[in-house]
């Protein structure tokens, strides 16, 4: 029995398409290599992927039936890195998963985003959020739990003036400011992070 998926990652653009088990052990030239594209690449840090995350994403693969690689939004995280995203967008917990190598965020080309995180619920073997501004969603080996950012309650947007995006680099969150040229006596809310259990 052998165990095969494909992944693709922007920026920078890498794709492999590898069988990572086969034959009853762990195939070491793939680790290595799905190791390296998963990488935090805003350091060039490297983590071994925690098995049960691969296992995971094959057994979405195979749920999907889809020929289209996972294109990997965010990967591992070093804590630096963490740290940097906490301090610059909303939704990134303070212990995040992704620093254990435990989680990744992905999307697949031409699969709507709510059919992935369904079949990612359907595994139960993990928690799984859907950032539909972003456009992917969490997966990780953690407890069972789901959530969604920004939660569907959140405060609404002052609609008397445009919102502009700020991206950030590698295109992970993407989040609204405002201008500052406001109408005297307009009061702004705050900004709504994620609910409990609703960062990654």
């Amino acid at each position: 029995h052998k165990k095969l998926f494909a992944l693709y990652t922007r920026p920078p653009v890498e794709h492999m398409k590898r069988f990572y088990w086969a034959e009853g052990r762990d195939a070491p030239g793939a680790l290595k290599e799905i190791n390296c594209i998963r990488r935090d690449y805003r350091r060039n840090k490297v983590k071994p992927i925690d098995m049960r995350l691969l296992d995971l994403l094959y057994a979405l693969d195979r749920k999907l039936e889809t020929r289209q690689p996972f294109h990997i939004i965010c990967g591992y995280r070093s804590p630096a890195t963490n740290e940097y995203l906490r301090e610059h967008s909303a939704g990134v917990a303070k212990h995040s998963m992704h620093m254990q190598a435990k989680a990744v965020d992905v999307r697949i080309p031409g699969c709507r985003l709510v059919a992935l995180q369904r079949a990612a619920l359907a595994l139960r073997d993990g928690g799984v959020g859907i950032y539909p501004v972003s456009e992917f969603v969490h997966v990780d080996v953690g407890r069972v739990r789901q959530w969604r950012f920004p939660a569907r309650n959140r405060s609404p947007r002052p609609t008397h003036t445009p919102p502009r995006a700020l991206q950030l680099a590698g295109g992970l969150n993407t989040h609204p400011t405002f201008s500052s040229h406001l109408p005297r006596g307009t009061v702004l809310q705050p900004r709504v992070d994620c609910p409990l259990g609703g960062v990654h």
